[in-house]
C-alpha cells in the first residue's frame, strides 16, 4: 500500500508577487462616476482635508457623508478641517498588516483630534516610542499609486516640527 493520499500528490508554485484584487484595494476610486463624495478627494488633491457639515442641524461628520446621520437631511456642505491636530491615541502595527503592506511593518497608526472630529490615520516618520498622547501632528497628503485609471490621494499625519 502506498503512503500517498488517494488523490495522489502534486506540486504547486507560488508567484513572487501577487496583484491585489480590487476588493483588497482599500483606497477608494475617487471619480464622480465611482463615489458621491468625490469632492472630498478633489479637495484633498488640492491639499485640503475636508469633511461635510449639515446645513439643517449643524452636525459635522467624518468621513464625509451624502446624508446626515443625525437628522437624515441631505443639505450638506464641505468645510475645511485644520491641517494640525493632536494625537488622541496611537498604536504600532508590528504584524498582521493588511495585504500589500506587509513590508511596511512596523508602522504607527493613530486617532487624531482635529477640532470638530477625530479620525484615524497613519502617523509617518515616528515610531510609537517617539510619541505621546497630546503630541501635535501635521497633515500629509499621499499620492496613491495603483490599479486605477485616475490619480488617487489619501492622507496621513507626521509629528509637527518643534
Amino acid at each position: 500500500m502506498s503512503d500517498e493520499p488517494a488523490g495522489g500528490r502534486v506540486s504547486v508554485s507560488v508567484p513572487d508577487q501577487v496583484e491585489l484584487p480590487r476588493l483588497l484595494d482599500f483606497y477608494d476610486y475617487q471619480t464622480p462616476e465611482d463615489t458621491r463624495i468625490h469632492a472630498f478627494y478633489d479637495r484633498l488633491r488640492e491639499g485640503e482635508l475636508s469633511t461635510t457639515t449639515c446645513a439643517d442641524c449643524g452636525a459635522v461628520h467624518f468621513p464625509p457623508r451624502v446624508v446626515c446621520p443625525e437628522c437624515l437631511g441631505d443639505d450638506l456642505e464641505y468645510v475645511a478641517l485644520p491641517e494640525r491636530g493632536e494625537l488622541f491615541a496611537f498604536s504600532e502595527v508590528r504584524a498582521g498588516a493588511p495585504l500589500g503592506m506587509e513590508d511596511d511593518v512596523p508602522f504607527t497608526i493613530g486617532i487624531v483630534d482635529i477640532g470638530d472630529v477625530r479620525l484615524s490615520a497613519r502617523i509617518d516618520e515616528a515610531a510609537s516610542d517617539d510619541l505621546e498622547i497630546g503630541d501635535p501632528v501635521d497633515l500629509r497628503i499621499v499620492d496613491v499609486e495603483g490599479p486605477a485609471d485616475h490619480d488617487r490621494v489619501w492622507f496621513r499625519f507626521v509629528p509637527a516640527d518643534g
